[in-house]
């Protein structure tokens, strides 16, 4: 049994190649994934979680990785966070205004991707791919740039009367995904919805966006041996220790020969990775 890393279990850091490439990443450093592939691996979540703001030790993960204080009173954790088209920074309510300022009022894109279907999301400029990766998708295409996340989050409110904004993750975790012609699908939904984007514009002549015509879009390859055939999921809080065979690695999950683990959900929590063989 080889020790491989250790800390405060963070988020898969990715890099956009071809497959893309992971990283397994704590508070201590992190370490390349992919090599691992094909390799029996020991995952040990050692029974403590530290916030990822305060590092105050918390019994219960709000959020991915927060305090219940920190989840009350931090912006990143505020509901128009998932649901951007509710933001009230403009009527001054903001938790955190300088934070809204530096992460929310900067350009955003609407992009089409294929995790499992035909979806519609919004993310930073400075997010892509990362973001596509992180959901897990094959396909990516951006559609608009936007002035602000909020003007983002209110065209992704319009276009998901027609297109769904949800990945099915079992299916995305089976690798069960038929390419799409993005562009076709693009035009296809502009046209459909032309009247009631014109109405938004109108509505919110504070805000600005623009289609991205001449994007390109963004294929995705994933490492991976084999994909499950059957979804099974491993709980940390249920079974600290996991050891299993690494398979393939999609979105924030590792695939294991007998269950996956979504890393993501386990932010902030004091983890060790072993090589057992």
């Amino acid at each position: 049994m080889t020790s491989l890393i250790s800390g405060r279990l963070d988020k898969m850091r990715v890099q956009l190649e071809q497959p893309v490439q992971y990283f397994f990443r704590t508070h201590h450093g992190e370490l390349p994934l992919n090599e691992l592939l094909g390799r029996r691996l020991g995952l040990r979540y050692a029974g403590e979680i530290r916030c990822a703001h305060c590092q105050r030790l918390t019994r219960t993960s709000f959020n991915q990785g927060y305090c219940y204080p920190c989840f009350q009173k931090l912006a990143r954790c505020d509901r128009c966070i998932m649901s951007p088209e509710l933001c009230h920074y403009a009527q001054g309510t903001c938790r955190e205004p300088e934070w809204g300022e530096a992460h929310c009022m900067i350009p955003h894109v609407v992009y089409l991707a294929n995790s499992s279907s035909l979806k519609v999301g919004i993310t930073r400029q400075t997010q892509i791919p990362t973001r596509w990766i992180d959901q897990g998708a094959i396909q990516a295409l951006p559609i608009f740039e936007t002035s602000s996340r909020h003007m983002a989050g209110l065209i992704e409110a319009t276009l998901k009367q027609v297109v769904a904004d949800k990945t099915n993750w079992r299916a995305m975790l089976k690798h069960q995904v038929e390419p799409l012609d993005l562009k076709q699908e693009r035009d296809r939904l502009l046209a459909s919805m032309q009247a009631p984007l014109d109405e938004l514009a109108r509505r919110t002549p504070e805000h600005s966006f623009r289609v991205m015509r001449d994007a390109n879009e963004c294929e995705l390859n994933y490492p991976a041996l084999s994909w499950p055939v059957k979804v099974n999921t491993y709980n940390l809080d249920k079974t600290p220790e996991i050891e299993d065979t690494l398979l393939a690695i999609k979105g924030q999950y590792l695939i294991f020969e007998n269950g996956c683990l979504n890393l993501r959900k386990y932010t902030s929590y004091d983890v060790s990775l072993t090589l057992l063989e």
